[in-house]
């Protein structure tokens, strides 16, 4: 320690500690746990038959889109009674014209990244494709009334894991990473992980994938000022998926 006129001055400052609440460590708990913990052992139990039945399919997208939008109004609930912003979420535009762009953008180059990938493996022998395109293959929508639904699924996985992730679980880290610099860069890095983490039941590959895809949002998000790009980027490329992907990894 040093002295300086007669007080006690530390060498360095002092850590300011900053204390999440105790309803946004559970969330954060619980999206960083069960959730993953909760997908694993859904589709293990669906890979686990012989067949997964049109009932099978609709029942997953139906109990996954109660389920997302339950925890968004759970989530949702508790920031408003913490009083965070609309901004701090990210559901506030700074510039219209730039958010309008940055979907147009993102939403465009994603879903041509997805039909391209799709079309490669899809030329793969089945064995090579790996253990996300089999997964992938088994739950996707195969007639009309299970791609209604899971157009409904695909809108409520991206808005709701936007608002999760980008939107919530961001916004958490940055109130907590103070100390750290840059703070957004920790938070953005957390989040992607927290992201990736929900889609443990895809294995390694899909850890990796899903972790890059969370940076590319969480990025736009920093931009932009807004989530909308990563929601209506979201929702393309997984109604893509559930377009493209059957008839493709079938070969038909």
């Amino acid at each position: 320690m040093l002295a300086q006129r007669g007080k006690t001055v530390l060498p360095f400052p002092p850590v300011k500690f900053i204390f999440i609440p105790w309803d946004f460590v559970l969330v954060l708990v619980f999206l960083a746990f069960i959730i993953p913990w909760r997908g694993t052992a859904r589709i293990k139990r669906l890979l686990s038959k012989p067949e997964i039945s049109p009932a099978d399919r609709l029942s997953l997208y139906a109990s996954t889109i109660a389920f997302q939008w339950l925890l968004v109004f759970l989530v949702a609930w508790r920031v408003l009674v913490r009083g965070v912003g609309p901004e701090e979420l990210g559901l506030a535009a700074r510039d219209p014209w730039q958010v309008a762009l940055a979907s147009i953008a993102l939403t465009g180059l994603l879903c041509f990244n997805q039909i391209v990938g799709l079309r490669r493996v899809s030329k793969l022998p089945e064995r090579n494709r790996g253990s996300v395109l089999t997964i992938t293959e088994r739950i996707l929508p195969r007639a009309r009334k299970e791609s209604l639904l899971f157009a409904v699924l695909a809108l409520t996985a991206g808005v709701s894991e936007e608002f999760l992730y980008r939107g919530f679980v961001f916004m958490a880290f940055v109130r907590t990473m103070v100390n750290f610099a840059p703070p957004i860069a920790f938070a953005a890095i957390l989040s992607s992980i927290w992201f990736s983490m929900a889609h443990l039941y895809q294995g390694r590959r899909g850890l990796i994938t899903t972790f890059v895809v969370g940076l590319i949002f969480v990025g736009m998000r920093i931009w932009t000022g807004s989530l909308v790009p990563g929601m209506i980027a979201h929702f393309g490329i997984d109604l893509v998926a559930g377009i493209f992907g059957p008839r493709l990894l079938r070969n038909v």
